[in-house]
């Protein structure tokens, strides 16, 4: 975590791999859109959804 002078994290990022990142989350945000408010709730109901059938799978068993 701290090199010889004591300074923490002296490394530099990979340039090439934040490129990858940026260049993915560009490409991600060109294809499916800015997360709004409705992606948000139809997630939050699928997780709830998933999250009932498995409580009720083992109030069952």
């Amino acid at each position: 975590m701290f090199d010889d002078n004591h300074r923490p994290f002296s490394h530099s990022a990979d340039p090439y791999g934040a490129k990858a990142n940026f260049d993915t989350n560009q490409q991600k945000l060109h294809s499916e859109g800015v997360p709004g408010l409705w992606r948000q709730i139809t997630n939050l109901l699928i997780l709830v959804g998933i999250v009932a059938i498995i409580i009720i799978l083992i109030k069952i068993l």
